[in-house]
C-alpha cells in the first residue's frame, strides 16, 4: 500500500512526533470526513507499506528524525514558492526554505525530493514577470538538488475565494496560462528539469509540459526496484492521475496559514481542531468517542514479487 502523508496537512512540519509514534505504535486510525463515526485503523506494518509520499512546505522537524525510516520507502512532494507572508503567513523565507531543500536532497537524493510550484495565481504583485523571475531562481538554486517540478494552477473553490478576498487575485485566461507556461518549461528544461501539471484539465503538451502524477507509479516502482500493481485512484479528481494510497490526514489542521488552501475552512476552525493534538493518540487532533465504529482496512503490498 501506498500512504499519502499527506495532501490535508503538513504532517512532516506539524505533526512529525505524532506520525513517527505512530509507526513504532504499528498502526494509526483515520475518521471518516463523511461519516464522523466511522473510523479506518491502517496496519502500519513495514512489510505491507510499498512506499510513503510526504507532502510539505516545510519539513524541518521531520528531516531531524529521517532515521526512524529507515524500515520505509519514501519521498517528499516539497512545495517551494516564493510568495509573500500575506499569502504564505506561516513559512520561513525562501532562503531557508532553499537551504532545506538541497539538505533533504543530499541526505535522501534528489530522486526522492520532487520540488512544487504550486498554486499559481495572477495578482497585481504576482505577475507573469514574477513568477517567471522567481520560478528561474529557484530552479537555479535546485537544479542539483531535483530531477522534476510539478506546477499547478490555483483552483477558485468558495473558501479560497473568501480567505483570498481583498489580495486581487483573479482566475487565468488560458492564453496566459499558455504563455506562462510554455516560459516556465523552457526555464526547467534550462536547469535539466522535467516539468509536469498536477491535475490540470488543460493540455499543455504543445508548451512542452506533461500531466504529471503526484503518487507516482513510475518513480515508486524505480525507486523500489521492481513493479508494482495498483490503479489510478478512485477517491481523487477524475483528471488526478495519482496511483491509489491511503491518505492519513485530517482536515482543519495544518498552522501555516495559506489563502489559497482548500483543506482549512478558517483560522478559527484550525484553532479548535489543534486544541485536541496529542502526539500519543490513535488518530491526528482527535481521539476516539463513544459511538465510534473501528474497521481494521485490509491491506496488501503492491510490489510483485
Amino acid at each position: 500500500m501506498i500512504l499519502s502523508v499527506s495532501r490535508r496537512t503538513d504532517i512532516p512540519n506539524y505533526y512529525a512526533d505524532w506520525f513517527l509514534e505512530r509507526l513504532k505504535e504499528g498502526y494509526l486510525d483515520v475518521r471518516n470526513p463523511i461519516n464522523a463515526h466511522q473510523i479506518s485503523r491502517i496496519p502500519l506494518d513495514p512489510q505491507l507499506i510499498d512506499c510513503i509520499v510526504f507532502w510539505s512546505k516545510n519539513p524541518e522537524n521531520l528531516m531531524k528524525r529521517l532515521p526512524e525510516l529507515k524500515d520505509y520507502l519514501y519521498y517528499f512532494q516539497f512545495t517551494l514558492t516564493s510568495y509573500g507572508p500575506e499569502i504564505e503567513p506561516g513559512l520561513p523565507g525562501w532562503e531557508h526554505l532553499v537551504e532545506l531543500f538541497q539538505r533533504l536532497a543530499a541526505q535522501i537524493g534528489k530522486k526522492r525530493v520532487v520540488w512544487r510550484y504550486d498554486p499559481i495565481f495572477f495578482s497585481p504583485t504576482y505577475t507573469l514577470e514574477y513568477h517567471l523571475e522567481a520560478f528561474r531562481r529557484t530552479a537555479r538554486a535546485l537544479a542539483d538538488s531535483t530531477e522534476r517540478v510539478m506546477i499547478s494552477f490555483m483552483d477558485f473553490y468558495a473558501k479560497t475565494r473568501r480567505n483570498t478576498e481583498g489580495l486581487g487575485i483573479r482566475p487565468m485566461e488560458e492564453e496566459e496560462t499558455r504563455a506562462l507556461a510554455e516560459a516556465l518549461a523552457a526555464i526547467a528544461r534550462e536547469y535539466g528539469l522535467s516539468i509536469s501539471t498536477c491535475a490540470e484539465e488543460i493540455d499543455l503538451s504543445p508548451q512542452g509540459i506533461d500531466h504529471g502524477r503526484c503518487i507516482d507509479k513510475e518513480l515508486i516502482q524505480e525507486l523500489a526496484g521492481g513493479r508494482i500493481r495498483g490503479k489510478r485512484d478512485k477517491n481523487q479528481r477524475k483528471i488526478c492521475g495519482c496511483m491509489e494510497s491511503i491518505e492519513v490526514g485530517t482536515y482543519h489542521t495544518c498552522l501555516t496559514g495559506c489563502k489559497y488552501c482548500y483543506a482549512n475552512f478558517s483560522p478559527e476552525r484550525v484553532e479548535r481542531t489543534v486544541k485536541a493534538y496529542d502526539p500519543h493518540s490513535s488518530m491526528l487532533c482527535a481521539s476516539l468517542q463513544p459511538g465510534d465504529e473501528i474497521k481494521v482496512r485490509p491491506m496488501r503490498r503492491l510490489k510483485k514479487d
